[in-house]
Parts: structure tokens; C-alpha cells; sequence
């Protein structure tokens, strides 16, 4: 999965030498997690945060049939099949692990709507400026955000997002980032409109991140829980049985309400609600730059 946020291609000599986070945003760390992974989970392929099942009313919504859609730090997931089985045509993958880019190559030979690429996401100079109409992050940002320079290179990625996404392009980010955190982040690095949706977590959590951003204060521990707080339609004051803190229950189509510094989030969902943040950001017509020089 996931992407390059220091300069290191190969594991550091000592376990000293890297700490656990900034391991998780390596490439040599994703090559081999999945040369020790892939033959167990290729066939079916892992999806960080949700599957496309799950998120397939928004994506319809904002993303056309015959839009050409980028996906970001695809890992091995079954997410762009998921597209493809629904009607989408034109998908293209990047991961900065090149061993699961081999490997999905080899499982989607016979697809040739679903093309894999390596590369960084911070440098995707192979992509003119323009070229896709949507793209989709399911936790890439996350993990750029648990390396090492996570500032620098979350900046950079966001900007080269911008750069290949056509005017009125839409970048879909999927995270844990709080409005609190990710609002300023996705402002400061270029000209959105930002839509905010959310979705319940998975009932079943299936996986340890522990990610300590010292630039943002944000600390992210995800171990298995057995009861989650799931979003349905009505918008009532809800107290979880697992012990999840008072929110409101919400529909995933329809947007949260937004203000500048995302304060109205709380009042709509409760504090602390367990779901994932969906940042719908739409592309201006200028950039910021361009816009600068009126």
C-alpha cells in the first residue's frame, strides 16, 4: 500500500536507526510487507478503511462512469475492481511498492481497464497536468502523515494531486483526519471547495495504526474493536452499547455540515464519533498561483 514520505529505499541497518511510524511511510517497508503478504491476501485483495460496496453511493455521486479516475497507494486492494464490476472504465493505480504493483500487473492482466503504475505520489511528472477527472485516497494522505517531513511531503502530494486533476476535477480522501486537522492541511496546499461526508467504521477493526503526527498532534490508535458506532439515516442522538461516545447518526450522501474551522462537525455528530472522514475537495477552475498573479 501506501507511499514514500523519506528519501530511504531500503530497510535502515538497525531497528534504531527508524521508528515504527516512519517505517510506515517507507517504501521499502510496504515491498516487504508484501513480499511476505501477497501470496496469502492476493487473491483477495485488502482494503484499508472500506470497501467499495461501501462507498459506492458516494463515488456514483461524484464520479461519472466514463470520468478517468487515479487511485492513490492502491496496495492490493480490490477497490478499482470494485469501479470496474460497476460500470467505471477508465482506472489508473499508483503504489510506491513496486513488488505489489508486479503482483497486481499479474492478477488484472486480463482487465486492461485496471492499468498499475509505480510511482510516488509526490512526483507524478509521468501524468500531464489535467489528466484525470476524479482521484481517490483511502488512506495514502494517512500514511504520508505517519513519515517522517510529514508536512513537507503530505504538501507535496496534495499539490501534485491538484496539478493532474482537471478543473472541477474532484479529489475523494478517505481518512481518520479530523476536520480539526485536515481542513487547513487541504486549504493551505491549493484552491478546493470542500464537501465533508462520513461513514461508520467497520464493526470489526481488523488492524493496528498507531500514527503520532507531531506537527498536527494527531494520535491514532485503531485496534480491533468488537462494537463500532455505525451511521444509518436518522440524524437522533445515539449512545453506543460499546461505549462510543454520544453522536448523531448520518446518511453517507449527505454532506455534514461545514463551517471554516470545522467546529460544526461536533454539533452535527457528537464528539469523538467512530467513522471515517470523506472530504469530497472539487478543483477550482484556477489555481492558487494563477490566482495570485489577478
Amino acid at each position: 500500500m501506501k507511499q514514500e514520505t523519506g528519501s530511504s529505499s531500503s530497510p535502515p541497518s538497525s531497528a534504531a536507526s527508524a521508528t515504527w511510524t516512519q517505517a510506515y511511510g517507507d517504501a521499502w517497508y510496504w515491498d516487504n510487507r508484501y513480499s511476505k503478504d501477497l501470496s496469502a491476501s492476493e487473491a483477495m485483495g485488502f482494503d484499508w478503511y472500506q470497501k467499495y460496496s461501501s462507498l459506492a453511493p458516494l463515488i456514483r455521486l461524484y464520479v461519472a462512469l466514463h470520468n478517468r479516475v487515479l487511485v492513490v497507494g492502491c496496495g492490493n486492494s480490490a477497490f478499482s475492481e470494485g469501479m470496474l464490476d460497476d460500470g467505471y472504465q477508465k482506472i489508473v493505480n499508483i503504489d510506491i511498492s513496486s513488488v505489489v504493483i508486479e503482483a497486481m500487473k499479474k492478477k488484472y492482466y486480463s482487465r486492461p481497464e485496471l492499468s498499475y503504475i509505480q510511482m510516488d505520489v509526490r512526483d507524478m511528472n509521468f501524468f500531464q497536468t489535467g489528466s484525470f477527472d476524479a482521484v481517490i485516497d483511502k488512506g495514502t494522505l494517512d500514511s504520508i502523515l505517519c513519515g517522517s517531513n510529514s508536512m513537507k511531503n503530505a504538501t507535496m502530494m496534495l499539490e501534485e494531486v491538484q496539478r493532474v486533476l482537471k478543473d472541477k476535477g474532484v479529489y475523494i480522501l478517505i481518512t481518520y483526519g479530523s476536520p480539526s486537522f485536515r481542513l487547513r492541511l487541504l486549504r493551505d496546499s491549493g484552491s478546493w471547495s470542500i464537501k465533508l461526508h462520513v461513514i461508520g467504521q467497520p464493526s470489526l477493526v481488523a488492524f493496528f495504526m498507531l500514527c503520532a503526527c507531531s506537527t498536527s498532534s494527531e494520535f491514532y490508535i485503531c485496534t480491533r474493536k468488537e462494537h463500532l458506532c455505525n451511521l444509518h439515516t436518522s440524524r437522533e442522538k445515539v449512545v453506543s452499547p460499546g461505549g462510543c461516545s454520544e453522536q448523531s447518526k448520518w446518511e453517507l450522501n449527505k454532506p455534514v455540515p461545514l463551517n471554516e474551522d470545522g467546529s460544526s462537525v461536533e454539533a452535527a455528530l457528537g464528539r469523538n464519533p467512530d467513522v471515517h472522514y470523506i472530504y469530497v475537495c472539487t478543483k477550482d477552475d484556477l489555481s492558487t498561483e494563477e490566482k495570485s498573479e489577478f
